[in-house]
């Protein structure tokens, strides 16, 4: 009898771990993989996650382009965004590829692509062979772009960000035969241009930012003669004028925010998909005594056990550190966000400081980031920032803010506009450099760099995946 029950427990042991292991690591078939998103291109390279072997290059994520650009231009309204979009965040470049994650099976890719406004998934045996029927779904969303998206820890769940419609759509992920896969699901309120998104470890909650008008000027929050790169005294003759120096700057936030539209960090409950706390962050630096830094949450790195947040921020040249369970600074209900007033708990605990190298003016920067880009080790030790504007990555220590740069001079290669990392495998950050059409390999224990990849034409998003190796051989 002891030996029966003592065998009875072990089995449901094994069943509890079996039960809880996610989904995309039981078919012992599918190959790690790093997928790149080469924008511009519309396409994706495929990497060996664990050699770092270029597998593929110039896998076409938009085998229907012709198509799409055809219906576009039947609508005049679709077709003054799709102008927009080229001419704004393209750079005068269609964004044909922004995010990708690869569904539990390995068969297919989910794919956002901004310029078309939609998110579509991708037969991934198709596609190698280049056919040109790879696109098995696709999903138009109620606005005219589409941008970062977001997979459930389990892997059944798809949020797309839906860029002019104020709000993140969620989609049944699917796989090759499910019949419900790209089936729209829930959407939840966003501010203006929503952005990035994530899942809590357990998938209870969903961590969200919209990053307003990047695409329209106003990027001072006050004016002072100093904020004006564009007019040079010296060039001009003029010198210094006295008493310049003794001039106080003068305030414009209200006239910013109007421009810029809402810019909130929200943390959304994903059970019933109503926001459970909201704040704008550009206010929280204030109340913590860093004023005049933009409202406009980047990407964010979620720390272990989901306290502390690390943000970038528009036009800010470093990282900023948030904990969602201090009390409030003021103690006030100082603000609201649209319906949602100021949460009683959460305060910007640190400012981050990161080498400024450019010499553009703020109304240059990409898409208002100066930084773009953030990831953490699992151990929660190390940041990996992106430095967008000032062509490095940074490898921050989290407890010291200690940091060193990975740039040409370091490494000998190019890092241009660097603009994504993420924590790939074996304890590494894979960081795309899109003006270099690389991605950079760096070892998080050392802030060494590992290997450095070409791949292709303004690569972006990085992600993790897993696809049949019979595919790949």
């Amino acid at each position: 009898m002891r030996r029966a029950a003592a065998v009875t427990v072990a089995m449901l042991f094994i069943f509890s771990l079996t039960a809880a292991a996610p989904a995309m690591s039981a078919s012992p078939d599918l190959r790690d993989v790093m997928v790149v998103g080469n924008n511009w291109d519309g396409t994706a390279s495929i990497v060996d996650a664990r050699s770092l072997e270029v597998l593929r290059k110039g896998v076409d994520l938009v085998p229907d382009k012709d198509e799409e650009i055809a219906e576009i231009h039947k609508d005049p309204e679709r077709l003054a965004y799709y102008y927009l979009v080229r001419y704004g965040p393209g750079e005068g470049n269609d964004q044909l590829v922004d995010d990708m994650f690869t569904t539990r099976d390995g068969k297919l890719l989910a794919v956002s692509r901004p310029s078309l406004a939609d998110v579509v998934w991708i037969d991934i045996e198709k596609a190698l062979a280049g056919s040109p029927d790879s696109v098995v779904v696709e999903q138009q969303m109620d606005g005219h772009r589409t941008d970062h998206m977001g997979l459930s820890p389990d892997g059944t769940r798809l949020l797309v960000s839906d860029s002019t419609s104020r709000s993140v759509h969620e989609y049944w992920m699917g796989g090759a035969g499910d019949p419900r896969t790209g089936e729209r699901l829930r959407t939840f309120e966003s501010g203006e241009t929503p952005h990035e998104n994530n899942y809590s470890e357990d998938g209870s909650r969903i961590f969200h930012a919209s990053i307003g008008r990047v695409y329209l000027p106003g990027d001072q929050k006050e004016i002072s003669l100093d904020s004006l790169p564009l007019i040079n005294l010296d060039q001009l003759g003029l010198g210094t004028i006295p008493g310049t120096d003794l001039l106080p700057p003068i305030k414009i936030g209200p006239v910013h925010d109007a421009i810029k539209g809402d810019r909130w960090f929200e943390i959304v409950d994903e059970s019933t998909f109503e926001i459970s706390q909201r704040w704008e962050m550009g206010k929280e630096l204030e109340e913590a005594g860093y004023p005049s830094i933009s409202s406009a949450v980047r990407p964010m790195a979620i720390a272990p056990g989901e306290r502390f947040i690390y943000f970038q921020m528009s036009f800010l040249h470093g990282l900023v550190e948030f904990d969602t369970q201090a009390a409030d600074i003021d103690g006030k209900v100082g603000y609201s966000t649209g319906s949602v007033a100021e949460p009683r708990t959460g305060a910007v605990t640190r400012v981050i400081p990161l080498p400024k190298r450019t010499q553009l003016p703020r109304e240059l920067y990409v898409n208002d980031s100066a930084h773009h880009g953030l990831s953490m080790d699992s151990k929660g030790e190390t940041l990996c920032a992106a430095g967008t504007m000032d062509d490095y990555v940074a490898m921050v220590d989290r407890a010291t803010g200690d940091f060193r740069t990975l740039d040409k001079e370091t490494t000998g290669h190019y890092y241009g506009k660097p603009y994504w990392t993420t924590e790939g495998l074996g304890h590494t950050c894979w960081a795309s450099l899109s003006d270099a059409d690389a991605v950079a390999v760096i070892d998080f224990r050392t802030g060494k760099e590992l290997a450095y990849l070409d791949v292709g034409n303004h690569p972006q998003r990085v992600r993790h995946g897993q696809i049949p190796g019979s595919l790949l051989d």
